[in-house]
């Protein structure tokens, strides 16, 4: 089997919900990456099989939200794409759907990525305002109108479901996704200073690596006014202390937890855009891979510690490529919260989860020094 690269990878800056991307909407975010992708490449669009973005909050105006980025990217209408949705893996999904197919043979060179807009993450109205608001457009009189109008009353309209909330939210466990990390840290018994040591470090590390993070960022003219250039993250924190997050009170569990704002991942707007084709296909565009694709491997746990996953799925794709644990030069692992990696590298550590798991040679203990190099979600901030 022919190896898979990574050619090249573009993302715009990641900023906070409701800050400099406010008024941008994830399909112009994600044009915007996959453009410059294109222009650093330099490969002809039309050499593209296909497009494949990831997206949670997909936006209504942009139902097929990888087509239309595609297409306002200028990539020519006869190149297909489509969305996938897989939570906060979703731009993973879509690299994985382009290995996937390449080794299926269907085709050699796949540009994927993931756009997010969480500022515009809409609110919802009850089913009787929408069937109320539904009266009003089919009424053909202005008595008939009022009729509808009148069942309308002012509390309905204040009390809007928040998007952003509802898609937190886990359906089957009911738990939001904070309070599955309060059961984390319960559960491993991870106290509210070991998280915000770790969360201080994320910061730390972000900030340090902001002039080599600026490789991969292309600057971003925000809209409405198109008068400011966005060129960093505006997430890391250079001033960052440990005294201001032990200042923050427990967001979720209010009464006893420890999982704060502080110590979460920040909800950000962003978008990212890959290069990924057979080594050959590389070849012959004249392109240098950034690497390899081993393997990938996805994993499920209950609900209600959905934090706790990528303990599984480390030593899955580990164990599926033959790669010892003790050969890993880099672990990343995703910051949705402080507390989901120190729980993570806690399991991962467990002798007896080890052996339950048939996990021997593929766990262990990771080295703090070699763990999210660059910072994470937490400092960087979450695009779901």
């Amino acid at each position: 089997m022919e190896r898979i690269a990574i050619v090249d990878g573009v993302r715009t800056p990641f900023c906070k919900m409701g800050s400099d991307f406010h008024f941008m909407s994830a399909q112009n975010l994600g044009q915007i990456a996959t453009r410059e992708l294109i222009e650093r490449t330099g490969i002809d669009p039309s050499v593209i099989d296909e497009v494949v973005f990831g997206c949670v909050s997909q936006p209504a105006d942009a139902a097929n939200l990888a087509r239309v980025i595609a297409l306002m990217a200028g990539i020519p209408y006869q190149v297909p794409a489509y969305t996938v949705h897989r939570n906060c893996a979703s731009g993973i999904e879509a690299v994985d759907q382009a290995i996937l197919k390449i080794k299926a043979g269907e085709g050699n060179c796949y540009l994927v990525g993931g756009a997010e807009s969480m500022s515009n993450i809409p609110f919802y109205y009850s089913k009787k305002v929408v069937d109320i608001f539904g009266a009003l457009a089919r009424a053909k009189t202005l008595p008939a109108k009022l009729r509808a109008f009148v069942k309308l009353s002012l509390k309905d309209l204040m009390s809007p479901q928040i998007g952003l909330k509802m898609g937190l939210t886990d359906p089957v466990c009911g738990m939001i996704m904070g309070l599955t990390a309060e059961v984390l840290a319960n559960e491993f018994g991870l106290t509210r200073e070991m998280q915000d040591e770790f969360s201080l470090e994320s910061h730390r590390r972000a900030f340090g690596a902001r002039e080599r993070l600026q490789e991969e960022i292309v600057p971003v003219i925000s809209s409405p006014k198109y008068k400011k250039a966005v060129e960093f993250d505006n997430g890391p924190r250079e001033g960052q202390t440990i005294e201001a997050l032990t200042k923050l009170k427990p967001y979720f569990d209010r009464k006893s937890g420890s999982v704060t704002v502080g110590n979460s991942s920040q909800v950000t707007d962003g978008a990212v855009a890959l290069l990924v084709t057979t080594e050959s296909r590389a070849q012959e565009l004249g392109l240098k891979p950034l690497g390899f694709v081993e393997a990938t491997a996805f994993a499920g746990v209950e609900p209600h510690r959905m934090g706790i996953g990528p303990a599984h799925a480390i030593p899955k794709v580990l164990k599926k490529s033959n790669i010892k644990f003790d050969e890993v030069q880099s672990f990343e692992i995703n910051e949705a919260f402080a507390v989901q990696v120190l729980a993570c590298c806690k399991q991962m550590e467990s002798e007896n989860f080890i052996k339950e798991n048939n996990f021997e040679g593929f766990c262990g203990a990771i080295d703090p020094r070699i763990l999210n190099v660059n910072g994470g979600a937490v400092a960087l901030g979450h695009p779901v």
